[in-house]
């Protein structure tokens, strides 16, 4: 096995680790904090910074994913650009990766603003469609985290394959 080839899977493994594994923590530890009954205004402040601060590591496991990601497709003859040629396995992986990359990019770019912008209302002034938003968007990011451990089972099969 190549030096490169190497590198490209640890950084691939790595990544996906970072990412995933910080969704893991911020979903089962942090935000369980902020919820429960003694959560002070500093426990939501440390969410919000963890949360922040993870977006940039998320933005750079993806940039490694996406650049190690088609090396290792085409380390087992894969081309990205035949679509018409891959295993099932492939095309769920890569669906999974694409639904994981929307909901990325829908929360951090779209989702989060928006909800910031909401938040500063008071509740009592928020339209019914505010209110629905707010109460729903706890939920993407464990759909994320689903999807990201679907992901990592796709990825275990794949190798195995």
């Amino acid at each position: 096995m190549s030096l490169i080839l190497v590198a490209a899977i640890s950084l691939h493994v790595l990544s996906a680790i970072a990412w995933i594994g910080g969704m893991v923590f911020l979903s089962f530890v942090l935000a369980p904090l902020v919820r429960s009954r003694q959560a002070t205004s500093e426990a939501a402040t440390l969410f919000r910074s963890s949360a922040r601060r993870f977006r940039l590591v998320v933005w750079g496991a993806m940039a490694v994913l996406l650049m190690t990601g088609p090396i290792l497709l085409a380390q087992r003859n894969i081309s990205l650009m035949q679509p018409s040629t891959w295993s099932q396995i492939v095309e769920v992986k890569l669906g999974l990766v694409a639904a994981l990359f929307f909901s990325t990019f829908a929360h951090d770019l779209v989702l989060g603003p928006k909800l910031s912008q909401i938040m500063a209302i008071p509740e009592a002034k928020r339209t019914e469609r505010e209110q629905v938003l707010v109460a729903s968007a706890r939920w993407v990011p464990r759909l994320s985290l689903l999807t990201g451990l679907a992901t990592i089972v796709a990825a275990a099969i794949l190798a195995r394959s």
